[in-house]
Formats: structure tokens, sequence, C-alpha cells
């Protein structure tokens, strides 16, 4: 009895530990993704180079310098000038900036307003087909001419409530995000409707849980993985978008020398100097990638029927 008594108690204290939290196990799984892990570096260090690296490399980015105009790569100015002398690399810090508040702001907006939709249209069977039908109807709308007609409506109204900067910066944020919200709908709600059959959410229902706390503890976290790959994928349309408006001339001032802007104002030069125009797509390129290879990851670590494989 004496021998045996030792062993119980400790197998006692092993089955009174704390189960391992969950988010480890997302940890370990996303940690297997090659490309997402690759994709994490390669966002961070823009985001480093973004926000971190004006404190390096403190070159005023509006600093006209007339002399020093279409010079290329240099100790002085390692990205070279634009026509009027202006320092790339702290155009391109300052823009990376101003692109990637864009591409953020703008896709937990539309997010928030895709999951909202989606979980009502799929859980409230009343509300599923008026939601629907204005789902379909934003997504026969022409995206580009529809962001085009915003523009036009709203800049001047807003930028004289708020401010030029504030003024623009809220009406692409919220242009973007009332036209990206419709894939994340009709995920959330394809998931939903699937969900909402289980027989964890049918015995929460029996025992009578209220709809609302059925939909936030048992619906919404198992639609995460898709709302999280949403999230990535809009973090990334988000930021071409933009950049595609401000290289129309559409987007932030020449003052905001946002990545768009930037291949705006280089179209011109673009033969007598390519790295105008190269550098800003570069970076584009590298943070829309490296964000889908993120989201690629998170999709696989989120799901469980995918977590442990």
């Amino acid at each position: 009895m004496t021998d045996t008594t030792p062993v119980t108690a400790a197998e006692d204290v092993h089955d009174l530990r704390p189960p391992r939290n969950q988010w480890w196990d997302v940890w370990d799984q996303f940690k297997s993704h090659k490309g997402a892990m690759a994709g994490m570096f390669v966002f961070i260090s823009i985001l480093l180079f973004v926000f971190a690296g004006p404190w390096v490399w403190q070159v005023d980015p509006g600093l006209i310098d007339i002399r020093s105009r279409n010079q290329g790569s240099s100790w002085a100015h390692p990205m070279g000038t634009d026509q009027l002398g202006r320092d790339l690399l702290a155009r391109m810090m300052y823009g990376g900036r101003i692109s990637v508040a864009v591409g953020l702001t703008a896709m937990l907006l539309g997010l928030v307003l895709g999951t909202l939709i989606g979980v009502l249209a799929g859980y409230f069977k009343l509300m599923d087909g008026p939601l629907m039908r204005v789902t379909d109807l934003f997504l026969a709308l022409p995206l580009l001419p529809l962001l085009l007609i915003l523009v036009t409506l709203f800049r001047d109204p807003l930028e004289g409530a708020f401010g030029q900067a504030a003024g623009v910066f809220a009406l692409i944020v919220v242009a973007i995000a009332v036209t990206s919200w419709m894939q994340t709908a009709r995920i959330v709600r394809g998931d939903v409707l699937a969900l909402k059959e289980r027989e964890f959410v049918l015995a929460a229902r029996s025992i009578g849980t209220p709809a609302r706390r059925i939909s936030t503890r048992h619906i919404l976290p198992n639609v995460m993985s898709p709302i999280m790959v949403s999230a990535t994928l809009g973090i990334a349309s988000a930021i071409i978008t933009e950049s595609a408006l401000s290289f129309l001339g559409l987007g932030f001032p020449p003052d905001f020398p946002t990545w768009g802007r930037i291949l705006y104002d280089g179209r011109d030069w673009i033969e007598q100097y390519p790295a105008r125009v190269v550098w800003p797509g570069v970076l584009i390129s590298l943070t829309v990638l490296s964000v889908n290879y993120i989201g690629d990851g998170l999709r696989d670590a989120l799901d469980p029927r995918i977590r442990g494989r």
C-alpha cells in the first residue's frame, strides 16, 4: 500500500493540471507551414521598414531639392530621387504607413460588416433572403466605376468636414470596405447554415440558450477559419485598390506619397528611370504575396479538421 500511494498521488496531480491552451496547437500547426512562416517574416520586415525605418532614416519625404532631382541610387539617396529631388526611400517609408493603414482599417471594417451580415443571413431564416439579395446587388455592381463615383461625390464634403488628410483617408477606407464585404458575407453564411444544424447548436437551443449567445459562443468561434482567410485577402485587396485609386489620381493628394501615388508620379519617367516604378511595385507585390501566404497558414491552423496532420 505504501508503495502505490505516491504513484497514485502523482497521477492525480497530473490529471488535475489544466489542459493545453488551444492557441498553442494553432501556433504549432501554423509553424509547420513554411510558406506562412516566410510570408510572416516578409510582412513583419515590411512593417518594420515603414514604421521603424523613419527613426533610422531621418529624411523629410517632402523636402524638395531641385539640384538633386532624378538621381540614381547613391549613399545619400539609396533609392534615388524623383523629379523634384525628393528622397524616394523616405517617401517609400512614409507612403507605406498610409498604404498599410488603409489596408488594415478597410479590412477590419469590411470584415465586421461581412461577418455580421453572414451570421444574420445564415442563422435567421427570415433575414436570409433580403440580406442575400442586397449582397447579390453589390456583387453585380462594377467595382472601379462605383469607387470613382463615391470618390467624386463625397471627397469635397469629407475634406471640408475632417480636413484633407483625414477626409481622404476616411473616404477611401469606407469606399473600399463598402465594396469588399460581400465575399466574406457569402462564405460566413454558408458555414453558418451548416453549423446551425450541428448537434452542439441544437443542444444549446434545446436548453433555451438565446440566439445571441448561440451566435457569439458557438457559431462565431467555428467560422474563424474562413473569417481569418477573408481578413488576409481583404488586406491585400485593399492595398491594391488604394494603389489603383492613387495611380489614377483619385486617391491621396501628392503631399501624401502612398505607394500607388509614387507609381502615379513615376509613370512619365518609366523609360528614363525605371527604378521609380520598380520599388513601389516590388513592395506592393511582396506585401500582397506575404499576406496571402499568411492567410493560407491561418486557414490550415484554425481548421480543426486539418490541425494535427
